[in-house]
């Protein structure tokens, strides 16, 4: 039975590095201890746990269940050694989150669960790029917007409220706008993530909703935000971004009545993540700090 435990816990590091070699290095294992290991927990359970192929690995339906039971067991006896121990949790969390939220206070609040958790070592991928979780070996992620339908877990952290805007110098060389409908021949500067298409709304009228050629596509919303600064077009940005720029007029609405759909902020990380203790930590500190993070002043 030992074996088969210690057996588990390496086709898990295998599973969550990616490859033999790398788990080998992490455990300090040769790569043919680590192969011996995962072949012997085939053996014993009579079925193949994983496709292997000279690029990458990927794991068979049975592999998947094995996993998700290897997980629950690495993280049980973690979370056991460490209260046994009276130390802080400790392991690595790899994140993934829009590159707009790396100018914002968030990198503060990564900063404060650092300092709570010392023992929990923190990898933050910032972009707009989207990136699968399992494929690229994250644990969470933080998006915007509606989700996909997923076996992933979510928990929806705040409100992401937007406006449309453009530089003072390029709205004094349109006409000025009475309705959104004067707005479809503008130039509109698009986040090449997101469909071109704006959907206003105001109250007392009815929403309106309209798509776009755009001027400039980019896949960068801080990209966005600099070259509606220059006075290239119009944009749908987050506000919470732009606040300083409306408050000192550096960034107009051409309708300030008429607002952009409000987006949702998620959390979503693997329903068997490899570290659900620190994932759950990592969620439960976040949630009202994101949500302060994007509360209107």
């Amino acid at each position: 039975m030992l074996d088969r435990l210690r057996s588990l816990a390496v086709f898990a590091r295998v599973v969550d590095l990616g490859s033999f070699r790398a788990a080998a290095r992490d455990l300090s294992l040769s790569p043919s201890v680590v192969s011996h290991h995962v072949r012997a927990l085939e053996q014993a359970l009579a079925v193949p746990l994983l496709y292997r192929s000279t690029r990458r690995l990927a794991l068979t339906p049975d592999g998947e269940q094995v996993l998700a039971a290897a997980r629950e067991m690495v993280d049980a006896a973690t979370r056991g050694l460490d209260a046994a121990s009276g130390r802080s949790p400790s392991g690595v969390l790899r994140l993934t989150a829009p590159a707009f939220l790396a100018d914002t206070r968030l990198t503060h609040h990564l900063a404060a669960f650092a300092a709570e958790y010392p023992r929990v070592k923190l990898t933050v991928s910032f972009t707009d790029q989207p990136r699968d979780l399992l494929r690229d070996g994250l644990d969470l992620a933080l998006r915007v917007g509606t989700l996909d339908d997923s076996t992933h877990k979510t928990r929806k952290l705040a409100d992401l409220h937007r406006v449309l805007a453009g530089s003072p110098r390029y709205l004094e060389r349109q006409k000025r706008p009475l309705t959104p409908e004067d707005l479809t021949t503008w130039d509109y500067v698009q986040l090449s993530t997101r469909p071109p298409e704006v959907a206003l709304s105001a109250k007392g009228h009815k929403p309106v909703a309209f798509t776009f050629t755009p001027r400039i596509a980019v896949d960068s919303a801080a990209a966005m935000r600099a070259l509606v600064l220059e006075g290239v077009g119009i944009a749908t940005l987050p506000e919470v971004t732009v606040r300083a720029d409306l408050a000192r007029g550096r960034l107009v609405e051409p309708l300030p009545g008429w607002k952009p759909r409000t987006l949702g902020v998620h959390a979503v990380w693997p329903k068997n993540a490899p570290r659900a203790g620190l994932t759950a930590r990592f969620v439960a500190f976040m949630a009202d700090r994101v949500a302060e993070l994007f509360a209107r002043p």
